[in-house]
């Protein structure tokens, strides 16, 4: 075994015992490092809770740390209860306690099978991430570079490790977009991204349809709220196909179209927010980051399903142009809209793409995602999304995918009695409730959106506010989480079984490789993500 790092796990007590207990290759390690790992356990009164991680003082492993090519740190890792939740916190706290070393190895998460080596690997990755960085000064460490897991060398590991690596990468890269400054990032900046990420991907074709075209054609909800940036909106389509010779399984859908909220900024536009509520306001694009992920994520697994992310951009800024309160504006397919809140901005970009997803793309399932109101996160915290739909069958397999990833969901009802309070005097629709008599502004801004999908079997998730954190916690990072990405890979992964489950293009490290305990190793690799 070649690590700088080993590390081992230990379990809560559960069921009367008093201590952690060992996991598998601890008593290995108590044997190659030459010390009393129960004795250190109760000096540091490490109790095997999940996320929990001990470095074994250094003075402790001499004997081992003279061997050649033996690991010169252990690390003692909290498992809790292993479930696939404590397994994924567990990895993430060894993922922040690894950056900078080169070479980890460790049995964590390999006593389960592959759910849970799949959960250990998905948090160390998570836990791993840091944000893109300007300057000239030194940044975080980098994540470890390799990973070896001893005893799990099997196919259906193997497997795991790949959907894993998939589901990290297409996380990263949420987060990497959404945490990128608006400075950089404007509606452009995200079409060229686009093109970059998909640019060979088998199946992908990506078209972005410009200012003007959007005015040509309708998209008056784009344009309106555009309408007051030095940078002007654009609608993003990426669609990936199998190809004609891949039909989807039986039952499961033929083609999902993903709508994703893409404001690259938001200052509220003439109903100005103040500067606390617009600091976070560079990754109100994320719910495009998320279906850009797992469109680029479907094709990287090679889905028997077409899959198509729209993702319409625009940074609702506050200029002589701007639109204002008490416009009407005539959206995509003809409705009119009346305009009571600029800075509900999101749901008119929603209602274009998701009128011309209806009328044009022939979904079999119409999902969209979108840092969409206060509101919603008022009522849930922020560790849950709000799920809105009226197929039960669609919310029963969101929450089967949300129960896999650790990313909560709460389905919330879409009241009938609410919506009349979206008439308008002058106009067809209303795109915001004044009166004070109803309140429930998550809910009143998905009927909102229902009004544009049409007879489609549709799914709203609101994500205002797992989409943010305020501080690092397990696998949930600072700044941007990527919440989401991971969800909606699940759910399509579970909908259409993938013919082919390897990332062509997966984050560090840049190998997790199972291997017996016996020393044989199969590799995992694949190109380093790049930018």
């Amino acid at each position: 075994m070649r690590a700088d790092v080993l590390a081992v796990g230990l379990a809560a007590p559960q069921h009367g015992e008093n201590e952690p207990q060992p996991r598998a290759g601890v008593a290995d390690a108590a044997t190659h490092f030459g010390v009393d790992l129960a004795a250190v356990c109760a000096q540091e009164s490490f109790t095997g809770r999940a996320g929990e991680v001990l470095a074994v003082p250094v003075g402790a492993l001499a004997p081992a740390r003279s061997r050649p090519e033996a690991p010169k740190r252990l690390l003692l890792v909290g498992v809790g209860d292993e479930s696939a939740r404590d397994l994924r916190r567990a990895g993430a706290a060894v993922g922040r306690a690894t950056r900078g070393v080169a070479r980890l190895a460790t049995t964590v998460g390999c006593e389960g099978g592959a759910t849970s080596a799949r959960a250990f690997v998905e948090g160390l990755l998570l836990g791993s991430y840091s944000p893109p960085r300007q300057g000239v000064t030194e940044g975080p460490k980098a994540p470890v570079e390799d990973v070896q897991l001893l005893g799990c060398a099997d196919d259906a590991t193997d497997a795991a490790l790949n959907e894993a690596m998939t589901a990290a990468k297409a996380t990263w890269l949420v987060r990497d977009l959404a945490n990128t400054p608006s400075s950089t990032k404007n509606p452009g900046w995200m079409a060229d991204r686009v093109r970059e990420l998909a640019a060979g991907l088998p199946g992908v074709a990506v078209e972005v349809l410009d200012a003007d075209t959007l005015r040509e054609r309708g998209f008056g909800g784009l344009v309106a709220v555009g309408s007051g940036s030095a940078t002007p909106p654009c609608l993003v389509s990426v669609s990936y196909d199998p190809g004609s010779g891949t039909r989807a399984p039986a039952g499961a859908p033929e083609h999902v179209v993903l709508v994703g909220k893409g404001i690259t900024f938001d200052t509220g536009g003439l109903s100005i927010k103040p500067r606390e509520a617009m600091v976070a306001m560079k990754t109100d694009m994320a719910g495009s980051a998320v279906v850009l992920a797992a469109v680029l994520g479907a094709a990287e697994m090679r889905l028997a399903t077409h899959v198509t992310a729209l993702l319409p951009l625009a940074e609702n800024a506050f200029g002589a142009a701007s639109y204002r309160p008490g416009d009407i504006v005539t959206v995509y397919g003809g409705t009119t809209v009346e305009i009571k809140n600029t800075d509900a901005e999101g749901r008119m970009v929603l209602a274009d793409a998701l009128a011309y997803a209806d009328q044009h793309l022939e979904p079999d399932v119409l999902v969209d995602v979108a840092t969409l109101t206060g509101a919603a996160s008022l009522g849930l915290g922020r560790r849950h999304g709000a799920l809105y739909t009226t197929d039960d069958s669609l919310a029963t397999a969101f929450s089967q995918a949300a129960a896999v990833t650790g990313e909560r969901i709460w389905r919330m009802p879409l009241v009938e009695e609410y919506r009349p309070a979206l008439d308008s005097d002058v106009a067809d629709i209303c795109h915001v409730v004044e009166d004070k008599k109803v309140s429930g502004g998550s809910i009143t801004a998905a009927l909102f959106l229902r009004e544009f999908v049409g007879n489609r079997r549709w799914v709203h998730l609101d994500i205002a506010g797992p989409a943010r954190a305020d501080s690092d916690e397990h696998e949930v990072s600072k700044g941007a989480t990527g919440y989401g990405a991971r969800l909606l890979l699940e759910w399509l992964r579970s909908a259409v079984r993938p013919s082919f489950s390897a990332p062509l293009v997966q984050p560090a490290p840049r190998s997790v490789r199972p291997s017996a305990l016996d020393g044989e190793q199969q590799a995992v690799t694949g190109r380093e993500q790049g930018g």
